[in-house]
């Protein structure tokens, strides 16, 4: 018995003119701004000569740089778009990695672009579209859904790397969205001339038996679009008969075609791995995009909180500039730590010029707030303002330069003392200011006054410090000075004893010969040693904390990790300083615990995800955990919480974070590095970073890492002020989300400067949650009462007139369509 294939004319073959650009890569954006330019204007002489030719180009911000460099060649995009011959794709402001951005950042690429698309040409994209990343988080089409997307075109992995159920699949996220998503095979670009190899390679790859295919061509990365000789050889090969029919097509076209098939199979999750090495490369590039991330969201919260009880304007603008720097910068061979040296050093400027805007947002803000709050005299004190940029209670150690910093005592705005202790000032000069560090409690997404005045501060604390250890009411360590790392670390709620009998070496040293993306690589785990420890000793002791610093050494590079155990706290604080001289080698920083059975949990852009604790290098945002079963029966975990970090495996019960990575700079192989050859490697020089250890029972959500990555990654803010009368409390809360499972990540202005509010949020922990959010900076009786499924991300505008009833909106801030659903 046979079974008999289709006629290869009875299938259709979309074939969809494509300029695949990097504006950055192995050149820098001037040159990405030219090749854009000169792309854009050879797809519209192609239109010219070529009735039938339909182009797309799927990254926003392209358009907006030919707006403002060349506005002729902008109206003739606008009436192809406007005839159906330019077709409108991706709804991103950049191609970004798809990995390493926050959740709040891929929300943006959609919210800039969508409404950019919807500004400038009446309608926005509903297919997704990142053909070169490096792998695909799982939140993704929920973001597509919630930015009125419905389909996704990507490349990598590719089948030797990811077995996928279908040449397209239906997408799902873990909230149970779903897109239609489609993998392209072979590759995204084509040589300028016949594209019969590029289609024989194409289909050899794709279902010998479906009516339906999609194939890009046109020449790319470097820009060039789709060329005479392409669109001749299209003809030529259709002509021929033997291939299926070509048809000049575009994306909406072919989804059209397939959409509503009930024979589409189901993916849920990532979509990984290619290119490993990606989510470590450029520790600076990781570092600069996670610090400007934290800062536009604290800059919007607090600008927020100025203009409701200020009066001050919200600077949509300025922040909108700021937020397109990101995201231009998040573009995949930017943030992957994958282009040239001098690229870098316009990312640098880019981010901070970033992080000087949202520095002077939050500055100007949180002094509009101060100079209002009514402080009275109180001779011979000066106040301190500590603002919390979270809608939940913060307890945080704050640190605050002052003069005298020695002879001070300090007490809340009641007057009842409050612990200080006398830290390292970031000035050594004799007489001059110093260094307090004090823990401060303040109300959710809100200020409190403390104030400074002379006395003796008090010298012993809750913490008891030795030359290797450190104890609080909940944590006990000891640290080896042979092997300079933990050799006990103690959950005393539990009684739990974390560290197993030999641990395995912490700060240890890979070889690593992969290129800049990692190529071929799976796991680093080819160690060839560990720093040697040098020292370990007691440099802080006081009421507050207790600092141990443990010094050591790796060939010619030097690293120090200070364990920061304060009053109170559930987790240690480690901030580590490097100063790396290696080459081709890699420094991954484990974390030996004495659980089996582990399970292996990451966060990923607002979400979380299991996977297997094999060794295997994974993309994470800001914690990774392991909870399984100690030798004694009992559950327990580990979280362990970063500032800027983003390569991790789970080896067993080890977790292990990818610190530092030293490949040459945009080497790809094959190439083979010349013995003598001149050239400049990665994350050389001095490197500083923070992270925390956080124990936990039997549920890593009791331990709420979330929050716990929030308070690390933006921090409470001290500001010295002065005596004043005023309409604001010296206490205040202006937010609060009720710190469960549903997390406030987002207070803002909207988009049209409407006066209302935006505030998003998520839920956190993977189930079902009723959420109460208060809002008391619009009003004592303005709450958002709203039900979350698991693991879903819902956006409300609050409206300025305080008659008018709150909304829900989706991620452009454009009303909820009724009705909506997120299988639809």
């Amino acid at each position: 018995m046979t079974t008999e294939k289709p006629n290869s004319r009875e299938r259709t073959l979309h074939l969809v003119g494509n300029a695949h650009i990097d504006p950055v890569w192995l050149w820098r954006w001037p040159e990405g701004l030219q090749e854009i330019r000169a792309t854009f204007q050879s797809a519209v002489d192609r239109m010219e000569e070529y009735p039938d030719f339909v182009f797309t180009c799927d990254s926003v911000m392209y358009l907006e740089w030919i707006e403002q460099h060349d506005p002729e060649l902008f109206a003739t995009i606008r009436k192809r778009v406007a005839e159906g011959r330019w077709r409108i794709v991706g709804g991103w402001w950049i191609e970004p990695d798809c990995n390493i951005p926050s959740g709040e950042s891929f929300v943006r690429q959609a919210l800039y672009g969508q409404r950019y698309l919807i500004e400038k040409f009446g309608e926005a994209a509903t297919i997704g579209c990142n053909l070169d990343p490096f792998g695909h988080n799982a939140t993704i089409p929920q973001i597509l859904r919630g930015s009125g997307m419905d389909g996704y075109i990507f490349l990598r992995p590719g089948p030797h790397e990811q077995v996928l159920p279908g040449q397209f699949f239906h997408w799902e996220a873990p909230d149970g969205s779903r897109v239609l998503a489609y993998r392209l095979p072979n590759e995204y670009c084509t040589p300028g001339k016949d594209i019969g190899n590029h289609l024989d390679k194409s289909l050899a790859m794709m279902p010998a038996d479906e009516p339906e295919l999609m194939v890009f061509y046109g020449v790319g990365n470097h820009g060039g679009g789709p060329t005479k000789a392409n669109l001749d050889s299209i003809a030529r090969l259709d002509a021929l008969g033997g291939l299926p029919r070509l048809e000049l097509s575009h994306p909406e076209r072919f989804f059209e075609r397939v959409r509503d098939r009930e024979d589409v199979p189901v993916h849920a999750g990532e979509l990984q791995h290619h290119g490993p090495g990606c989510y470590s490369a450029h520790s600076g590039v990781k570092a600069w995009n996670r610090r400007a991330e934290n800062d536009l969201q604290r800059a919007e919260k607090w600008a927020s909180v100025a203009a409701a009880v200020a009066g001050e304007t919200y600077p949509v603008e300025k922040l909108t500039e700021a937020w397109k720097l990101v995201l231009f910068n998040q573009f995949h061979d930017i943030l992957a730590g994958t282009s040239i040296r001098s690229a870098y050093d316009d990312a640098r400027d880019d981010y901070g010029r970033a992080r000087s805007i949202a520095a002077d947002v939050f500055n100007r803000a949180t002094q509009a707030i101060a100079r209002r709050i009514d402080i009275p005299l109180d001779e011979g004190t000066v106040p301190v303002v500590v603002f919390n940029p979270h809608p939940w209670q913060l307890e945080q150690d704050v640190e605050v330069e002052f003069a005298q910093a020695a002879t001070v005592r300090l007490t809340d705005e009641d007057g009842r003392s409050v612990p200080v202790q006398l830290t390292r000032s970031e000035a050594s000069m004799m007489g001059s200011r110093g260094r307090l560090a004090f823990r401060a409690t303040v109300p959710a997404l809100g200020h409190r006054v403390y104030h400074l005045l002379p006395g003796t501060p008090e010298m012993d604390g809750p913490v008891t410090a030795t030359d290797t250890s450190l104890e609080n009411e909940h944590l006990r360590l000891e640290v080896d000075p042979a092997s300079g790392w933990l050799t006990s670390f103690v959950d005393k709620s539990t009684g739990a004893e974390l560290i197993p009998a030999k641990p395995a070496p912490h700060a240890v040293v890979v070889d690593d010969k992969s290129d800049t993306w990692g190529h071929r690589v799976r796991a680093y785990d080819q160690a060839i040693g560990s720093f040697t420890c040098r020292r370990v000793r007691l440099v802080e002791s006081g009421p507050v904390r207790a600092v141990l610093r443990i010094e050591s050494t790796y060939g010619v590079s030097r690293m120090a990790e200070e364990l920061v155990l304060s009053a109170g706290a559930r987790s240690v604080e480690v901030r580590t300083a490097v100063d790396w001289h290696e080459q081709l080698k890699t420094l991954k920083l484990r974390f030996p615990t004495a659980l089996t059975d582990v399970t292996a949990t990451h966060e990923i852009p607002y979400g979380f995800i299991e996977r297997t604790p094999d060794g295997t290098e994974e993309p994470t945002q800001a914690w990774v955990d392991v909870t399984g079963t100690l030798p004694s029966g009992e559950r327990a975990g580990l979280t362990v919480v970063n500032d800027s970090k983003h390569g991790h495996d789970v080896t067993g019960a080890e977790i292990g974070m990818t610190a530092l990575r030293s490949p040459v700079y945009a080497w790809h192989e094959p190439k083979i590095l010349e013995e003598d050859g001149v050239y400049e490697y990665l994350d050389q020089g001095r490197q500083e970073f923070r992270y925390l250890l956080l124990p936990h029972g039997d549920d890593w959500r009791a331990a709420d890492p979330a929050r716990r990555a929030a308070e690390l990654n933006q921090p409470s803010f001290a500001l010295l002020e002065t005596f004043h009368e005023g309409p604001v409390g010296r206490r205040e809360s202006y937010a609060d989300d009720g710190a469960g499972s549903v997390l406030v990540t987002v207070i803002k202005g909207d988009e049209d400067a409407s006066g209302d509010a935006i505030v998003r949020a998520y839920e956190s922990r993977g189930a079902a949650a009723s959420a109460r959010i208060s809002l008391p900076m619009l009003g004592e009786q303005r709450v958002i009462e709203a039900e979350f499924g698991p693991h879903e991300i819902k956006t409300f505008r609050v409206p300025a007139d305080p008659a008018a009833p709150v909304t829900e909106t989706d991620l452009l801030e454009l009303p909820v369509p009724v009705n909506s659903s997120p299988e639809a």
